[in-house]
């Protein structure tokens, strides 16, 4: 099962946010406190692993690098802004299992050498401070993570605009739309965009009664 879902995963890599965006709409992309921490950072797309790590601990994080299968992205749970989630051997150990990134509603240290690793992570910052080990949850529940719902098997993409979900039961679809629209866009010169471009917004205003 781990197989077939990263294997409907990974054309997603090819396809922007920017794309998903406008596809998917603004309930599917996290909110814009979840950054790549280094630049410049490859676009990854995987299936989520999912984990929920209550504020001040990261037990559940640590055991799940040790659990996702390669090419996952492991999607965190937390909003908390006072302990780091994992540094740079944790995201070493990810990294040498396969894991593709971490998307975490939270913080990591050791920036330095995550950077250096190349590793992608996508989260709201750096601390020096490590987090506690002892809050057990389930590994691949729901999570929600900067504003989305999360499930396990979603497929999550991020790249320097941010990161969307895809809902696995849309995958499918997602990408037959998105692939249509980057291949319309592909054919369209920028004449023809500023042509369409100014016909359209030209109707709004008048539309709206403006003048000028």
């Amino acid at each position: 099962m781990a197989d077939a879902t990263e294997a409907a995963a990974s054309p997603f890599a090819d396809v922007p946010t920017t794309t998903l965006a406008d596809v998917l709409g603004r309930e599917q992309v996290m909110d814009i406190g979840i950054r790549p921490l280094w630049s410049p950072v490859p676009r990854v797309a995987g299936p989520a692993f999912t984990v929920r790590c209550p504020p001040g601990d990261n037990l559940m994080l640590h055991a799940a690098i040790h659990r996702a299968a390669p090419g996952a992205v492991i999607v965190v749970e937390s909003g908390d802004l006072d302990y780091a989630l994992a540094g740079g051997n944790v995201c070493a150990v990810a990294q040498r299992r396969g894991v593709a990134a971490f998307v975490a509603d939270g913080l990591i240290r050791d920036l330095a050498e995550v950077r250096d690793l190349r590793f992608p992570v996508f989260a709201r910052g750096v601390i020096p401070v490590p987090g506690g080990k002892k809050a057990v949850a389930p590994l691949n529940a729901e999570v929600r993570c900067a504003g989305v719902t999360v499930d396990a098997g979603d497929v999550v993409v991020a790249d320097e605009e941010g990161v969307v979900v895809v809902p696995s039961a849309r995958a499918r679809e997602t990408l037959s739309a998105a692939r249509a629209r980057l291949a319309e866009e592909a054919d369209e010169t920028l004449d023809a965009w500023e042509e369409a471009h100014r016909t359209r917004i030209d109707g709004i205003l008048r539309d709206q009664g403006f003048q000028g």
